[in-house]
């Protein structure tokens, strides 16, 4: 997704089919945190735009109250988090293996099976 800010509020309204002041409580209670221009300018990205569709399938598709979808929000990031952590740790651990390959030595052994032992009666 792109966290590109690129949306003045009205546009950011219009794709997702909320009111702007309806953005704006929203940004208030923390669920959306769009950039701002020098100017003051809210500025919303694709991220922030699929946010508030999440925002607003939880409201009315799944009956969350604002409250609610601010506990699901929040656990959502600390999904993402920690997501992004595993994903860290599992390239840490696959740089380490491949560390310890390259260290392996490479010699070529002969290998001779063991011969049964000759049974003399």
């Amino acid at each position: 997704m792109d966290d590109r800010p690129r949306y003045m509020i009205s546009v950011a309204a219009d794709l997702v089919g909320m009111h702007p002041q309806t953005l704006r409580i929203y940004e208030q209670k923390g669920l959306v945190q769009p950039k701002r221009t020098a100017g003051n300018t809210r500025l919303y990205s694709e991220l922030d735009i699929e946010r508030l569709r999440l925002i607003q399938q939880l409201t009315t598709e799944t009956g969350l109250n604002l409250a609610g979808v601010e506990q699901v929000m929040r656990l959502q990031d600390e999904l993402m988090k920690m997501r992004a952590r595993i994903d860290r740790m599992e390239q840490e651990m696959r740089d380490a293996i491949d560390r310890v390959h390259r260290q392996y030595r490479r010699d070529l052994v002969l290998y001779r099976p063991a011969q049964p032992p000759v049974r003399k009666d």
